[in-house]
């Protein structure tokens, strides 16, 4: 199927809902008036309620190096807008996740 033919399919459908949803009828009713099997109805209602995403895309931020030398066992620097935060060896990755995830939302 191309994709202008789903593309197609889509619109018809939708339609459909809609007229299916306006008329009042149950389902079984609205499709047995149209000559449609009752679950490609509930199918594409569910296609049409569904949230289209359902995770944010996330937003980068821009970080600057400093191209200073640092001693491995001293850890880094890390700098988000004013914030500066400095990462030691042994550090919990997940608490450090959870900071710049908070300092990266505006």
């Amino acid at each position: 199927m191309t994709q202008t033919e789903k593309q197609a399919l889509r619109v018809l459908w939708k339609n459909r809902v809609r007229d299916f949803r306006a008329s009042g009828m149950t389902a079984v009713a609205w499709c047995a008036e149209h000559q449609l099997k009752t679950h490609q109805l509930w199918y594409w209602i569910q296609q049409y309620e569904k949230p289209t995403s359902s995770k944010p895309s996330p937003a980068w931020i821009p970080i600057q190096i400093d191209e200073s030398p640092q001693p491995a066992e001293d850890g880094l620097l890390l700098r988000f807008g004013e914030f500066i935060l400095e990462v030691k060896p042994g550090f919990n990755r997940q608490l450090l996740a959870d900071v710049v995830r908070v300092l990266s939302q505006p």
